[in-house]
Formats: structure tokens, C-alpha cells, sequence
């Protein structure tokens, strides 16, 4: 899924587009004890109740695609009949009125999900009426010709709320606050099918982590029976292992800058593209071919590129690997942030026989924010 496909699920948590048919849940304790369940047509819950899982279900489909947001596979064999995709589709397609197929459910879950406090497992069943879309790009309501039918997880959180004091109305005084368990924004979640062309693509899902650096890969793997992908760190920190390994004593600061200014350019000519850009192999060989790599650095490049990512099919997501917003030179005791358009101004020169980083300082200079009229004389 890209970004305006999980944009038009969004539109559809809110009153006038609602699509939900059903809202079910499970609240579990520490001990991995069900405590009490909801099973509802979605629209009878009070309005008020509405518009809170609206904006947790608006939460679940948040963030960044490809760091928050995880478009994952399944494997042919979880497509087989004991697989988790086939389990997936008899859920969906019981529009959650299958109170077996809800218990084993929330048994996957519970088995699966590491989380050592409560938490509030919820799951809903909707059915969107997908609009046709005019030359323009102009939704038609009227000419709608799939229905996408699909499920959405969320995992709360369950805390108690702070301690503190309060004014109580009935008495007028202020008093201790009573503490209550509060549903807190979820912290993983998924939606099967994916939304794939504006359409239901059953071999994929859309999966959600608060945190994109704890995925959860039991989760991923047991009970969703999908690859766990590299997260968003990984894939920077994989990048870097690559470049450092591949240029050895030759991974200077020129080289360096210019794969920079090349990401960057790669990210700047896509930034209007909905669907999120990754690099394979060949194209990251090719970026650092173009960057000044020499053949014999290439060569070390094939070796090193499956030691650092675990398989030559592996990719990297632009958006994980560039810096579009930052350009920064560090040393063990100085750090120097640079305007990512402006990497021009930095240059490395041998200066008395010492590695020394050269700043050209045409423009007004301030130290600890007193703007100075001249360099020291020499």
C-alpha cells in the first residue's frame, strides 16, 4: 500500500463515511487473562464511544510507510489451509459473527503478543463501497463497482491513569482523583487485506508498530505467519556497514557527500510519488559506482552487500537511508550541521601536515549566539 491508498481507509473512521459493520474486543491482564469481551454492530455504540475508536483506528494506520507502516507477504505456505492468511480470510469473511473463529483469534494473539501489562485487543469488520474515480481523479459515487471488505486489528495499551488531585463538584473541595484503567493509542496493529490499486489483495497486509524499531518479530512471524522485514534503523545501519566495508581506507569525505547529494536528488525527483521508493542491489552498486567507487570496490561491494543485509534480494527504502533534512560531520569532539543543499561549503584539506575539515565563512558568524565581525588575525 502507498500513502493515498492508506489516506482513503483513513477517510472512511468518521460518522458521515463510515463503513464499519462490527467492533469486537478482548481485554487481557498481565497474566494473559481474558477479564471481558465486546461483541457490537459498530453504529449502536454512544456516539460519544464512536469517535474515540475512530481516532484509535485513525492511529493504527499512522506514520510512515515503510518505518511505521509495513506493507508485509505472506508466503505461499500460510496460504495454504492452516495457514495464517487462510485463518485471516474465514475471519473476515464471518464478518466477526463467528464466535469460534473470535476465540481462536484472541488465543493466537494472546499466545503471540509480548506485553507483560493489560492491554485491550480490538478488531472491526467494514466494507467499503469503493467510489470510481473520473479522468480527473474525481471520486463517482454513483459508479462504485468493488466492495473492499476487511478487517483491522489495534493492541492498546491499557494503563492507569495519574495520580493526583481534583476538584470534585458535588462537595466544592478538592480531593484525591479517583484512578481508572485508560485505553492508551495502540501500539500495533494491522489491516488484512491489504488496499492494494484501490482493490483487496488477499496476499498482503498492512501491518503497524508504534515504535518501528520493536516489531515484534515473534508476532510478525507466529501469528501473522509473515517475513519480519529490517526496520528502519537496521536498513540505515546496514547501509552505512556496506559503504565503510566497500570503500575501506578510501571511504573519504568527498565520496561520502556525493552518495548524499545523490540520495537526495533520488528522493527530491520522487517526492510526489505516492508509492514508496526502494533501492536493490543493483541500484545501490550503481549509486556508489557514480559516486566515485573504483571496479575493484565494486567487486568487494558484491561480498559485502548479503553479509550486511542477510540476502542479495534485500532492498533499502530511500526514505530510511537518505537525509534529506540534515548533512553532519562529527569527530569525537565536534559536531558540524550543515544545510543538506549546501554541502559546498565544506571541504577537507591537509593544512601543516594535519587532516583538518575547512568551513568557507563568507556569510554573518555567530558564537554562542553573538554574531562576530571578523576572524582572529593572525
Amino acid at each position: 500500500m502507498n500513502k493515498k491508498e492508506v489516506a482513503e481507509i483513513k477517510k472512511q473512521f468518521s460518522p458521515s463515511n463510515c463503513a464499519i459493520t462490527r467492533i469486537c474486543g478482548c481485554y487481557v491482564d498481565a497474566e494473559k487473562e481474558r477479564k471481558t469481551e465486546l461483541k457490537e454492530a459498530f453504529l449502536s455504540l454512544p456516539e460519544e464511544e464512536m469517535f474515540k475508536y475512530f481516532d484509535i483506528f485513525k492511529k493504527t494506520l499512522s506514520g510512515t510507510i515503510g518505518k511505521n507502516l509495513i506493507n508485509l507477504e505472506f508466503p505461499l505456505e500460510q496460504e495454504l489451509s492452516d495457514g495464517a492468511q487462510t485463518f485471516l480470510l474465514k475471519l473476515r469473511d464471518s464478518k466477526l459473527k463467528d464466535d469460534m473463529l473470535l476465540d481462536e483469534f484472541y488465543d493466537r494473539v494472546i499466545e503471540h503478543y509480548s506485553y507483560g501489562e493489560n492491554y485491550y485487543i480490538i478488531l472491526i469488520h467494514a466494507a467499503y463501497d469503493i467510489p470510481g474515480k473520473a479522468s480527473d481523479g474525481d471520486e463517482m459515487f454513483d459508479s462504485s463497482e468493488y466492495v473492499y471488505e476487511h478487517l483491522l486489528c489495534s493492541i492498546c495499551p491499557v494503563k492507569l491513569s495519574k495520580a493526583g488531585l481534583c476538584y470534585n463538584e458535588e462537595t466544592n473541595s478538592i480531593m484525591d482523583r479517583i484512578r481508572d484503567w485508560i485505553v492508551e493509542v495502540p501500539q500495533k496493529g494491522f489491516l488484512f487485506p491489504a488496499f492494494t490499486d484501490r482493490n483487496s489483495d488477499i496476499h498482503s497486509l498492512l501491518y503497524y508498530s508504534k515504535n518501528p524499531e520493536e516489531l515484534q518479530s515473534e508476532f510478525v512471524e507466529e501469528f501473522l505467519g509473515c517475513r519480519i522485514p529490517l526496520t528502519a534503523k537496521t536498513q540505515k545501519e546496514s547501509f552505512h556497514t556496506i559503504i565503510e566495508e566497500t570503500l575501506g581506507n578510501e571511504c573519504d569525505y568527498e565520496v561520502v557527500k556525493n552518495i548524499h547529494e545523490k540520495l537526495n536528488e533520488i528522493a527530491e525527483e520522487n517526492k510526489e510519488n505516492p508509492e514508496p521508493l526502494s533501492l536493490d542491489k543493483t541500484e545501490v552498486k550503481r549509486l556508489l559506482a557514480s559516486s566515485g567507487a573504483t571496479e575493484e570496490h565494486l567487486e568487494e561491494f558484491d561480498r559485502q552487500y548479503e553479509a550486511s543485509t542477510g540476502s542479495d534480494q534485500s532492498s533499502f527504502l530511500v526514505s530510511n537511508i537518505a537525509s534529506t533534512r540534515k548533512f553532519e560531520v562529527k569527530t569525537p569532539n565536534i559536531t558540524i550541521q550543515v544545510n543538506p543543499d549546501r554541502t559546498d561549503l565544506i571541504e577537507t584539506k591537509i593544512i601543516d601536515g594535519r587532516r583538518c575539515i575547512v568551513i568557507q565563512m563568507d556569510d554573518s558568524v555567530e558564537v554562542n549566539g553573538i554574531h562576530i565581525m571578523g576572524l582572529t588575525k593572525e
